[in-house]
């Protein structure tokens, strides 16, 4: 059987967004065991729906579909930020630094996808 990073393993930003998502879900999870079950909801949502909408993208109908669907992950990814903010800063919360690095990376990358299919 064939996994994501072999049948994309030529596409970056697919490869980034679906090895954050794994993350994502593991750090949702350990908050679950915590009981902090709204924040892991959310959270479990915003980022793991960046790659799904980075996925999504791939298979646009047009080049603005396209640019559409990535400020749709690029939004994703904003709120997925505001809520490994919010837990660095709140007692009890498992640190998200290494998370916050690979969004800031996300976002980085998908700005630029969005800007230069815009020029094109």
């Amino acid at each position: 059987m064939i996994t994501f990073q072999e049948k994309y393993k030529d596409n970056l930003i697919l490869l980034k967004s679906f090895d954050f998502a794994k993350k994502i879900v593991l750090y949702s999870e350990a908050l679950e065991e915590n009981k902090k079950f709204v924040i892991a909801n959310q959270l479990l949502k915003s980022g793991t729906s960046i790659g799904a909408n980075i996925k999504e993208a791939q298979n646009s109908e047009s080049k603005a579909d396209f640019i559409h669907k990535m400020k749709i992950a690029m939004k994703e990814a904003e709120e997925t930020e505001f809520w490994l903010f919010l837990c660095n800063e709140l007692e009890n919360y498992p640190n998200t630094e290494s998370l916050l690095l690979e969004v800031f990376e996300i976002l980085k990358i998908t700005n630029k996808i969005i800007s230069s299919s815009k020029k094109n």
